[in-house]
């Protein structure tokens, strides 16, 4: 036996006794290792077998390596009896079960959808941008050229913290990831010196907060996909490209979309982007709405401190939790709530 032997034997012999788990299983270790015949005892006995120039080094450390297992074994057993009550068979209730009847934890099914719609766009260029979620009038609504008196601003549709109509800067939970966009815009301003510093190419997943009632598609808590891409001579025709790139990627090569024509505040053109999914198996697919898109309006642009004339580009916003039902085959979107571990367990 040499050195590197010797030290295998010693992880090896820790191993064995961090193993044990009853008295029973203990002093077996201790009549293997450290008995009169023990596996210690016999490594005087290879000392015979060791060179001669060797001989001082490999005592030591066969010494040494006693005095460890000494005293592994002390605190071992030393834990064991703290942990078991006089009279009692001990049980530690640490320890792992020896059935396990439950399934592992993993990610709920909306953090992987948004990890998975992430890798997605990071394939394509986009980087994750992240926003408040406790946002103010301003980038909720004034720089993404929603005006005073716009039926968007309505009390009733929104999670206000502040009275609007006393507060001129009124805070708010936001009502879509679109806030991000804004200030990403802003700040890339910011760095540039008052001009744009150079493209941008964002994605910005997040909560997003509205007074809807819930039903099997609607909740008043729910997540957004926000991307934004903003360089000289972008046209429609690279958001419609990109969208459906981002279908086949994630949905598989025969995934279809459409573009409707729609209207929003903060694109023109805009389009309501729809895709055809099955929500259940027994059932064929239809168009489901994903969200809106368009290129961003030269008034957002302006707000934002951006000169439309140099620059264009387009924006889309995604409920990721309809992407979650189309990918996975969930029906009601109550469900990815709920925690019912009957769903859990399956999705």
């Amino acid at each position: 036996m040499d050195l590197a032997k010797l030290a295998q034997f010693e992880s090896d012999a820790l191993a064995s006794l961090q193993a044990v788990v009853s008295a029973e299983a203990l002093e077996a270790w201790r009549i293997e290792y450290l008995g009169a015949s023990g596996k210690v005892k016999g490594l005087m006995g290879a000392l015979k077998d060791v060179p001669k120039d060797q001989k001082p080094q490999f005592g030591a450390r066969a010494n040494a390596v006693k005095q460890t297992l000494d005293a592994a074994f002390a605190l071992k057993k030393e834990a064991g009896a703290a942990a078991t009550p006089v009279g009692m068979t001990g049980v530690d209730v640490t320890e792992p079960g020896l059935v396990n009847t439950r399934s592992l934890g993993r990610a709920h099914i909306l953090s992987r959808v948004i990890e998975e719609l992430c890798d997605v766009f990071a394939r394509m260029g986009f980087e994750v941008a992240q926003g408040p979620e406790l946002e103010d009038d301003a980038h909720n609504f004034v720089l993404l050229n929603i005006p005073p008196g716009h039926p968007a601003r309505d009390p009733n549709d929104n999670f206000y913290i502040d009275d609007p109509r006393t507060h001129a800067t009124a805070r708010m939970l936001r009502s879509q990831t679109s806030t991000v966009q804004a200030r990403v815009m802003q700040q890339h301003v910011q760095l540039g010196g008052g001009k744009l510093a150079g493209p941008i190419k964002i994605i910005a997943p997040g909560r997003v907060y509205r007074p809807d009632t819930v039903d099997a598609t609607h909740s008043f808590m729910f997540h957004q996909l926000e991307g934004l891409y903003v360089d000289r001579g972008v046209t429609m025709s690279d958001l419609k490209t990109t969208l459906l790139q981002f279908a086949k990627a994630y949905f598989g090569p025969d995934a279809e979309i459409r573009l409707r024509p729609s209207f929003f505040p903060f694109t023109e053109p805009s389009a309501e982007l729809d895709m055809k999914i099955r929500l259940r198996p027994d059932q064929p697919a239809r168009w489901i709405e994903l969200g809106g898109c368009g290129m961003v309006d030269p008034a957002v642009f302006s707000a934002c401190g951006i000169d439309p004339e140099e620059w264009t580009g387009f924006a889309f916003g995604f409920g990721i939790e309809r992407l979650a039902m189309g990918r996975y085959q969930v029906p009601d979107i109550r469900l990815l709530f709920e925690n019912d571990l009957r769903f859990l367990d399956r999705a």
